[in-house]
């Protein structure tokens, strides 16, 4: 093994002459300082090193900050992380992220959870999942395609939460709390969360554990739910609002319905044999429950800003479980060997108002006086996936990693709709006690494998090029049925034969980039890569075969039974290709730390919203092209001592370049009954929704000496451009939401021990609106029932509360 090494050693010292002692250093260990007190080391690039040394477009938040920011999970980041947008649509969802503009879908009011076009870490395990953030050590975003050395949907960038590892030396113990009070709420918001880290075996085995619990009051009420679903008339004095005595005998209402309740931990064993083999085993729980939407309905009959018309409460449970094992070895000083193995499952049961969705498909219920619906679903992924990656240690100019990654996802998913009390159920399939409309369900499998490799050459001690390739394939397999009881189906759709259909691709991405430092603290570099999304299956039920009621063979059934035709039931994958060029840079003695990013990514073979042609349901489809491109800057200046100024600015330009045709689905004519569906082009020139043009942050802190320790004062101010909620928003009944400013502020006592401190968020109480739900040309009257279908996601008011933090 020594022979290897020295031959390998040899051969890179021979190919950089007079310049080895530069890099014949060994990298910085994890979460160790590199090079000065308060730089943040960051692991991005599979090693080690100082932020300002990365030549990648990354952002990090460290611990320091997102304790003093309060940030508790991923929706917190954007307001910190220049090229991100974030739609905090509450706890029903880890929520919508757009990195760099890199989407083509609809604006909704509940938020994704799961999102393949942007990688999301728990240390090195992929999940696409809103842990909250305790005990965490720092968060990386990595901001544009990551395909080389980062697999599972990393075309847009990637989020890794980097958490705190068992200390084999060290009692530590930290335990945190929170209260606060939260304008339009009736309740007192609380969080209470600890730490505590034990070496069972000193330098050998350690333990550490991190459990919180949260609970946010919520501020939506719903004043229009139904006391007697099927009994009670959901719109008792007409379209325009309600009686008091046509509400007491028919409806009722709940407030605050958008509360969170939340528990997790994150166990985590660690086994050190020696220096040079570990063993990490890690087990996270997460737990969120809500009964409602942090969304309005944009006043039908008479409610407010804070209110939904929501006829039915809409409890969300959702919960995720982890499990992984991290070996990390020194291969005799030749190359770091780093596996993980991971199991992750993570499960969403919900219930949620569905009448809206069958008034605008109009099927004519609504001549029942009563009529209303709702649907309830759950779905569940299971997750395996396997990292294997060597990572060089050998010095001299040139540096190596390479690797294999394995992933396979199982989806399942049921969907029913009931009708309650409604007089066509008893002509339908009996027994049918449970009153089903419409049920289905879907499987999925999708298998992705890949082999990747990055290789860097330093040519002189201030330039180096660094080139790597990954090699993917993966296919999928999806298969599920659907049934509509009231036209004499089975109720179960588990009672017929399922459909579906496979898929699968391979490819290869890569990654050029190169920097050179003309100083120490100078840093150019620029970054020329492509990056990928496997496609896979939609969550629709596949339509029978042959298609049921379709006379004329248009493939459109007469009755829009809601499915998936063969072409419909799968998408392909698509593809990005970056180029960039950056500035890191320290000056007047390092008093200013300043980057700068220029950037230009085009998007091939666009993952875009559409709709079935039976019932239209929402489903992914391929098509067109776009291009983002923009800036992104932060900065961070320290004029005097104890005075820190912080900034952040991005603008992002992303935009169609090709025409889609028939892709937006519209009614027509728009906000009328009866209408029918048809889909508009989208074109070449529409913005991509979901992202801000312009966003970024001003803070200041200030710390000074008081005691036996310091006080810190911080306020900062974060702004967000204006959004456009779907493509060709102007003419597809869409809107441009408005951007807006939010403050907050804390004063915090902070000693070596403890700390106690006051905070305010959204000082101003600014109203203002995330996202939307469905188009505008969905809303008006069915039969004299007005729909209640479009919906407005609102941020979070004014919040005032007190914390404290105890260490020892």
């Amino acid at each position: 093994m020594k022979m290897i090494r020295n031959t390998l050693l040899g051969a890179t010292i021979l190919m950089g002459v007079g310049t080895s002692s530069a890099w014949a250093q060994e990298p910085a260990a994890e979460g160790e300082p590199a090079g000065g007190s308060g730089e943040i080391v960051v692991t991005a690039t599979r090693r080690a090193t100082s932020l300002q040394d990365v030549p990648i477009n990354i952002s990090a938040v460290g611990a320091e900050q997102l304790s003093r920011q309060r940030i508790d999970d991923v929706r917190d980041i954007a307001d910190f992380t220049p090229g991100m947008t974030i739609s905090d649509t509450g706890p029903g969802s880890t929520g919508t992220i757009v990195l760099r503009g890199l989407n083509a879908s609809d604006t909704d009011t509940t938020g994704a959870s799961y999102d393949d076009s942007l990688g999301v870490y728990l240390g090195e395990v992929p999940i696409y999942y809103d842990f909250k953030m305790l005990d965490i050590e720092r968060v990386e975003t990595l901001l544009g395609p990551q395909g080389t050395l980062y697999g599972l949907g990393t075309l847009a960038g990637a989020i890794r939460n980097i958490p705190n590892r068992p200390d084999l030396t060290a009692y530590q113990a930290e335990a945190h709390g929170r209260a606060y009070g939260k304008s339009h709420s009736s309740q007192v918001g609380y969080q209470a969360d600890g730490m505590i880290n034990i070496p069972l075996v000193t330098d050998h085995i350690a333990f550490r554990s991190a459990t919180g619990y949260f609970y946010d009051p919520g501020f939506i009420d719903y004043p229009l739910l139904l006391q007697t679903p099927g009994v009670s008339l959901p719109q008792p004095s007409g379209p325009d609002g309600v009686t008091e005595a046509d509400y007491a005998a028919n409806l009722k209402r709940r407030k605050d319905l958008n509360f969170e309740r939340t528990f997790t931990t994150r166990n985590q064993l660690l086994f050190q044999l020696n220096e040079d083999l570990k063993v990490n085993f890690t087990y996270a729980y997460q737990q969120t429950k809500t009964d409602g939407g942090q969304y309005n309905s944009n006043g039908v009959l008479g409610t407010g800003k804070y209110e939904s018309a929501g006829r039915y409460v809409e409890p969300v449970n959702r919960h995720a479980h982890l499990g992984s094992m991290e070996v990390n070895a020194n291969l005799g000083g030749i190359a770091d060997l780093v596996a993980t193995t991971a199991y992750t499952t993570v499960k969403n049961r919900a219930q949620s108002d569905n009448t809206d969705l069958l008034l605008d498909l109009d099927y004519g219920y609504e001549t029942f006086p009563a009529f209303s619906s709702w649907n309830e679903s759950e779905d569940e992924r299971k997750q395996f996936n396997q990292e294997v990656r060597l990572v060089s240690r050998h010095g001299g100019p040139f540096s190596w990693v390479l690797g294999g990654f394995y992933n396979q996802q199982k989806r399942h998913r049921d969907y029913i709709e009931h009708v309650p009390n409604h007089p066509w159920v008893e002509f339908g399939t009996q027994p049918n006690p449970d009153e089903v409309e419409y049920a289905s369900y879907v499987t999925s499998k999708v298998t992705e494998k890949a082999i990747f490799g990055e290789g860097t050459f330093r040519v002189t001690p201030a330039w180096q090029v660094t080139a790597g390739a990954r090699y993917f394939g993966y296919n999928s397999k999806i298969a599920g049925a659907l049934v509509v009881p009231l036209i004499g189906d089975p109720v179960s759709p588990y009672d017929l034969t399922p459909a579906g259909g496979t898929a699968k691709k391979t490819g290869w991405v890569w990654k050029f980039n190169s920097s050179f430092n003309f100083t120490p603290d100078i840093m150019l570099y620029g970054t020329y890569s492509k990056g990928y999304r496997i496609g896979g299956p939609n969550s629709v039920a596949p339509c029978p075969n042959p298609l049921p009621n379709d006379p004329d063979g248009d493939n459109i059934n007469n009755t829009q039974l809601p499915c998936g035709l063969p072409n419909e039931v799968q998408y392909g994958p698509d593809t990005t290709r970056n180029a960039e060029i950056g500035l890191r840079a320290q000056l007047f003695e390092r008093k200013l730390t300043f980057n700068f990013n220029v950037f230009q990514i085009k998007w091939d073979g666009i993952q875009v919203d559409s709709a079935t042609l039976n019932g239209i349901v929402g489903i992914t489809v391929n098509g067109g092209k776009a291009k983002s491109e923009g800036i992104e800057t932060s900065f961070q200046l320290r004029p005097v001592d104890r005075l820190s100024i912080q900034g952040t600015y991005s603008y992002v330009n992303a935009r169609l370049t090709e025409d889609v045709p028939d892709n937006i689905p519209v009614n027509d004519p728009a906000g009328t009954y009866p209408s029918a569906p048809t889909k508009l082009d989208a074109l070449a020139g529409d913005r991509l929704p979901g992202s801000a043009k312009n966003s970024g942050s001003l803070g200041v802190t200030y710390t000074m000496p008081f005691k036996d320790g310091q006080l810190v004062a911080d306020w900062t101010a974060t702004y967000r451009g204006n959004v456009v909620t779907r493509l060709g928003w102007d003419r597809a009944y869409g809107d441009k939401l408005p951007g807006y400013v939010l403050h907050r502020a804390s004063l915090t006592y902070d000693t070596d021990r403890y700390s106690i401190g006051l905070f305010a968020n959204n000082i101003f109480d600014k109203y203002a609106v995330a996202s939307v739900a469905n188009d505008r040309s969905r809303v008006g009257l069915n039969d004299g029932v007005v729909l209640r279908y479009y919906k407005r996601t609102v941020i979070n008011p004014r919040t005032v509360g007190i914390e404290a933090r105890f260490r020892y």
